[in-house]
């Protein structure tokens, strides 16, 4: 079995370190599925992964602060108002939240990410970030997952002790949320102004998805200059209106990550997948998400009790597929990592 001559000299140019076109992106996407050509790609995006990573894995541990029936209603959301899974608000305490930051660090996260939903207020989140700030190790990395902001949110953010953000234009966005993508990459240009890495992902993934909103969605993600990207599926929340359209496979999901591994370029060292699996981390990814507390891909109030994998495991499954494990804080969000 041969490799197609037009697929290899595609990866070629990614290891000579050119970035691919929209052209040829696509054509990786079009590749047909268990074939000597996808191998070929999922190897080749391993390989250059863990050339970019040194071979070294990373684990975040995400906590997530709260859940309320979510007025932006993004249909594969579990928060969604309309999807009726959470009728009522809940919210961790600062102490709950200060115990998980501790024992994810104690286990060995590389960084801490707290999560709110997209209307959980700024100034407590802020008031719960400075005393997670004042509670974990100094060098401990801290990241943001929240809601669209402005310049002075960014600023106050870096102030506190943020090394940066997660943030993503989202597939669908504006079609199967209300929220805006330009909303979306101003929250993004603010971040980058006030000094706070971009960490993003082509997500969530589902059958009903294009090709060509794939692409679009890899090249705007390039464009951001992150600290990684990645891909993600989207998890079906039942009786919501994504649910006819059922989910990819983790097969399918892994070849997905190999590409935008591939897209993104040689250097950058950080790509991700979710939620964890052995295949993504053979197929291009080094970073995992061990979480807690509240979870938009969960049915759970405490994802703990449902999707969500601790720090330990998500270390197991990269040692599965022979990691080393960064020890100490995130080298992903350390520094700005060129693309």
């Amino acid at each position: 079995m041969r490799v197609d001559s037009k697929v290899r000299d595609i990866v070629a140019r990614v290891f000579d370190g050119h970035h691919l076109t929209r052209d040829e992106i696509f054509s990786l996407l079009k590749i047909t599925p268990h074939s000597p050509d996808a191998g070929f790609v999922v190897v080749s995006a391993d390989r250059i992964n863990r050339a970019a990573s040194k071979g070294k894995a990373e684990v975040h541990a995400q906590i997530g602060l709260n859940l309320s029936p979510c007025p932006n209603n993004c249909s594969f959301c579990a928060f969604a108002a309309k999807n009726n899974v959470f009728t009522e608000n809940n919210e961790l305490s600062v102490e709950d939240v200060t115990q998980l930051a501790l024992r994810a660090e104690g286990e060995g996260a590389n960084a801490i990410f707290l999560m709110g939903t997209g209307d959980y207020p700024h100034g407590k989140f802020m008031e719960i970030s400075r005393e997670i700030r004042k509670t974990i190790k100094p060098e401990t990395v801290m990241i943001a997952n929240i809601g669209d902001f402005g310049p002075q949110e960014a600023k106050q953010l870096r102030e506190v002790g943020y090394a940066g953000i997660y943030h993503a234009v989202r597939m669908g966005e504006g079609r199967e949320t209300k929220i805006n993508p330009e909303t979306r990459l101003n929250t993004i240009r603010a971040a980058r102004e006030a000094g706070l890495l971009i960490g993003t992902c082509v997500e969530p993934i589902g059958p009903e998805h294009s090709m060509d909103e794939v692409v679009e969605k890899i090249l705007i993600g390039r464009e951001m200059e992150p600290c990684y990207s990645g891909a993600m599926r989207r998890i079906t929340i039942p009786g919501s209106e994504m649910e006819k359209y059922g989910m990819l496979s983790e097969y399918r999901m892994a070849f997905l990550v190999a590409v935008v591994r591939l897209a993104m370029g040689r250097e950058l060292i950080g790509n991700c997948t979710h939620e964890p699996n052995i295949l993504g981390a053979t197929a291009g990814a080094n970073l995992f998400w061990a979480e807690v507390g509240t979870n938009p891909r969960d049915t759970e109030v405490d994802t703990s009790k449902g999707r969500g994998l601790d720090v330990r495991a998500c270390i197991k499954m990269f040692r599965e597929a022979d990691f080393d494990m960064l020890q100490g804080p995130s080298a992903i969000y350390s520094k700005k990592n060129s693309i």
